[in-house]
């Protein structure tokens, strides 16, 4: 199916209030031929998969229609699909936001219940939803000595308990809570955890991590 058409498909079934969508396009042949035609929409690249933001606002859509149509008419196929797709967030009192729980926030609180309660030393990676996310979160969440994951759109970063190497819980939070406010999304997930470390004559674990020291 040419990519107007699997476009046309996936717009039809957005939901009313959608702001953004975000999209992927795997091409059959020349990735960076592809690419470069799509340059208007900015894409992202991993490996051979292109990452595509479309926003509803201004002319977006408009762009989005005439980037794939000529895939099209240059004979460049592959795969479109849809990744997700953000929507409009109706008002709410100031009260109610004030105590509502973000996703990074939520999926923290959840790391933090899953822990032992002697827990020491944690590897966090955050695996992000879109590429364009990397450098806000990075910059957002620089007080977590963030690094990033080679060949992924993630980073990682070091949370220590009571001492040792490593951002505190606290801080954690108030990074991913900036986060949540501009609308970065992903998935958090431990990829290493130590209890009870004693740091006595270091500052905290060296872990390997595919031949890497983190």
């Amino acid at each position: 199916m040419r990519a107007a058409e699997q476009w046309a498909e996936i717009e039809a079934d957005f939901p009313a209030s959608w702001t953004e969508a975000r999209l992927a396009f795997t091409p059959e042949g020349d990735a960076p031929r592809a690419a470069a035609i799509l340059a208007p929409l900015a894409p992202g690249r991993i490996g051979d998969e292109l990452r595509i933001h479309v926003t509803r606002a201004g002319s977006g859509v408009e762009r989005a229609r005439n980037a794939f149509g000529r895939l099209d008419a240059r004979r460049v196929w592959g795969t479109l699909r849809l990744l997700g797709t953000s929507t409009e967030v109706s008002a709410e009192p100031a009260e109610a936001r004030a105590g509502a729980a973000s996703d990074l926030v939520d999926a923290w609180n959840d790391v933090l219940a899953q822990l032992p309660p002697d827990w020491s030393d944690v590897l966090c990676q955050l695996d992000l939803d879109s590429s364009d996310h990397l450098p806000r979160a990075a910059l957002l969440g620089a007080p977590l000595n963030p690094t990033r994951v080679p060949g992924e759109i993630a980073i990682r970063f070091r949370v220590s308990g009571e001492h040792g190497y490593g951002t505190s819980a606290g801080m954690t939070r108030r990074c991913l809570e900036r986060m949540d406010a501009e609308g970065i999304t992903g998935r958090l997930s431990v990829v290493l955890g130590l209890s009870d470390s004693d740091h006595a004559v270091t500052q905290g674990p060296v872990w390997r991590v595919a031949g890497r020291s983190v």
